[in-house]
């Protein structure tokens, strides 16, 4: 079964820097599909601040041909090892909007059991620079939208220079995350989302975007000392 996975770890600062330069994931790893390797950023941070940016947080987020080729790598991999020592989501694919080269969505698409099932959101884009500004203005809104989210469990921003970012969630249940989507949340400012989906339509921040939203198989491993994101209608491992 074709699956994807999503890992954070924390590495020395001066390893992290090094491995922002030098990709530390091969393509030729027996079974990997796709993978972007990105360092961690708070969402909705000040742009200048020094928790925007995490040097030493690492998100990777990867497609397998299957379990067994992502397992064999967390074993056998020098690099698979380290990433092994920190806390992964293991996932298979709902939907997609958009299109971003070098994952191949798969033909089968699986259901959740309800609308109050957990689900787990991925958007990841290549930005234009000339539009990075404008971005930011529309996007530090939303991200505090998501960030401070009651349906929330985990939520954290990515970037991989010199223009891919990403963001990734977990929402308590699949209502909550498209409430928030639309602008239908009990919360402060509930439109920032739609309003900000409203700009990218009049005109584009990308050059590529694509938001994929999962089910939840498995979780491995803590992050920050906490584990179990996933509300615990699932077995975990």
């Amino acid at each position: 079964m074709n699956i994807f996975s999503y890992h954070l770890v924390e590495l020395p600062f001066f390893i992290a820097t090094k491995r922002i330069f030098f990709n530390p994931i091969s393509k030729s790893t027996q079974g990997l599909i796709h993978s972007e390797y990105m360092t961690a950023m708070t969402l909705g941070s000040p742009i200048l601040s020094t928790s925007r940016i995490l040097i030493g947080q690492v998100a990777v987020f990867m497609q397998w041909e299957n379990e067994i080729a992502l397992g064999n790598y967390l074993e056998k991999d020098s690099f698979g090892r380290i990433l092994a020592k920190g806390w992964h989501v293991r996932l298979s694919f709902i939907r997609e909007w958009g299109k971003f080269s070098g994952f191949k969505i798969p033909e089968h698409k699986y259901k959740l059991e309800s609308l109050n099932s957990p689900v787990v959101a991925v958007t990841i884009a290549r930005m234009k620079p000339f539009a990075i500004p404008r971005f930011i203005h529309w996007g530090r809104p939303v991200e505090k939208l998501v960030r401070d989210h009651p349906g929330t469990t985990l939520s954290l921003a990515s970037v991989k220079f010199p223009n891919t970012v990403s963001t990734f969630s977990i929402w308590k249940t699949e209502k909550e995350m498209t409430d928030m989507v639309h602008g239908h949340s009990p919360v402060e400012r509930p439109k920032r989302h739609s309003a900000a989906m409203r700009e990218r339509e009049r005109k584009n921040f990308h050059f590529e975007f694509t938001t994929l939203r999962f089910k939840p198989l498995a979780e491995f491993g803590e992050w920050k000392g906490k584990s179990n994101f996933i509300p615990n209608t699932y077995e975990f491992r």
